[in-house]
């Protein structure tokens, strides 16, 4: 657990606050006003500042406006007024809570502020791969756009839902467009949906041709060499869509 700073004039509210935060296991610092909240930063170094506006010596706005770090800072006020919240948000705040306020909800909240810390605080991955695609399927137009990314040495920013988007600003990356038919867009779409896994030609042409696979059937490998050559001529490699002999095909990325 963090180490928090907990800023506040009065006395019970303070003690209520700190036992029930190191109950949680945070290491907690109190200070009952803001000027010995300036003095208590730079000495405890907290993770998390829990300061309240209205405090002698120094409010809480003005320690916001004094501060010199960058440290998350909630906030509380008994007046809880749109004028306040607005003011706090303004000068830095990251929340604001509204006196009085149950130990639940403030940990609901503090845990989601820790969430957005952990976030920003992941480090960038370097990939092993010196070359990426990133895919779009225009649906209007039929038109596959891809990225190619040379990234060698490159760093990636990893997003909460596994998309990989490149960050160094020295990768080099080229757009191409590939205008396909309606079904090479289909079957494109399909495999690329389902990439890593072999599908099945009989599977492959009941998806996109919606009907069964003959035994001397050739339009499905026709589409799929009419696609490859699509590939080659926007200077792509041909075996995106990748046969596997005996089993069938995958779009391999």
């Amino acid at each position: 657990m963090g180490k928090i700073l907990v800023i506040d004039d009065d006395a019970l509210f303070r003690t209520w606050l700190a036992q029930a935060l190191s109950a949680k296991g945070y290491e907690v610092e109190c200070a009952t006003n803001g000027s010995e909240g300036l003095k208590c930063m730079s000495q405890f170094m907290p993770d998390i500042i829990m300061l309240d506006v209205v405090m002698p010596q120094m409010d809480g706005f003005e320690l916001l406006s004094a501060r010199e770090c960058t440290t998350p800072v909630m906030m509380f006020s008994a007046h809880n007024n749109e004028q306040e919240r607005i003011k706090a948000y303004e000068l830095g705040a990251d929340d604001f809570l509204g006196k009085p306020f149950s130990i639940k909800e403030l940990l609901v909240r503090l845990h989601a502020l820790e969430r957005r810390l952990t976030a920003v605080a992941q480090p960038k991955k370097p990939l092993k791969s010196k070359l990426d695609y990133y895919l779009h399927f225009d649906e209007t137009s039929y038109r596959l756009m891809i990225t190619t990314a040379n990234l060698s040495g490159a760093y990636f920013d990893v997003e909460q839902h596994g998309t990989v988007v490149p960050s160094a600003v020295n990768a080099d990356i080229v757009s191409i467009c590939v205008d396909l038919t309606q079904t090479e867009f289909r079957l494109c779409q399909y495999l690329y949906e389902r990439k890593g896994q072999v599908i099945s030609k009989q599977a492959l042409q009941w998806a996109v041709l919606q009907k069964d696979l003959g035994k001397f059937d050739r339009n499905l490998d026709m589409h799929v060499s009419n696609i490859r050559r699509k590939f080659t001529q926007a200077h792509l490699p041909r075996n995106l869509i990748h046969t596997v002999r005996g089993q069938g095909y995958h779009f391999a990325l």
